[in-house]
């Protein structure tokens, strides 16, 4: 790890973020349910590394909680990294979920211009692909396959929207399964 980390399009995810207007639609054996959530999500900065002696790769690491406004229950529990290489503009984001769920998406960002522009990043990750792809256990593999994924992020100032696509196999269908939230940064 270096001390002088260049953290790019993903300096602005560092801090506490807070939403309420989130609304989650999901898959049903009989349909599909919707889920209007609230959410914390902590990013971190977490320094740099370097991959091969010729890849340094700046790092945010995150934890998000997502909540059930209908009855406070945590549906949702998800731990990763976002990570920005400058030297190709690259962005990534590895995550997983208790449900032995793990991706691995990937876009291109260019660093903001200016200080204070919004800035939106975009990952995506496929089943099968040798890039960026999917893990899971046999069972989600069985039951409730995870074949793409998309993430849209927009962080301006201490406001932060972002949309995500899983797309899934699931109860004999295909199903795509949305989250939507805007977030302010409280810390």
């Amino acid at each position: 790890m270096t001390d002088e980390v260049n953290y790019g399009p993903l300096a602005g995810l560092i801090g506490t973020w807070t939403g309420a207007e989130g609304m989650d639609i999901s898959p049903e054996p009989d349909g599909t349910e919707e889920n209007p959530y609230y959410e914390t999500i902590v990013f971190e900065a977490a320094g740099s590394v370097e991959n091969a002696e010729s890849q340094t790769l700046a790092i945010v690491r995150y934890h998000q909680v997502v909540q059930r406004k209908s009855n406070d229950e945590v549906f949702h529990d998800q731990i990763g990294y976002w990570t920005w290489d400058a030297s190709d503009g690259t962005v990534a984001q590895s995550l997983a979920i208790p449900r032995a769920v793990a991706l691995l998406a990937g876009g291109t960002c260019a660093a903001p211009s200016n200080a204070g522009d919004a800035v939106t990043l975009e990952v995506s990750a496929k089943a099968g692909d040798p890039a960026w792809g999917i893990a899971q256990s046999p069972f989600m593999g069985e039951k409730a396959r995870t074949v793409a994924f998309a993430h849209k992020v927009t962080i301006d100032g201490d406001r932060m929207h972002y949309a995500e696509t899983t797309s899934l196999e699931i109860y004999g269908r295909g199903f795509e399964h949305t989250d939507e939230n805007t977030l302010t940064r409280s810390a």
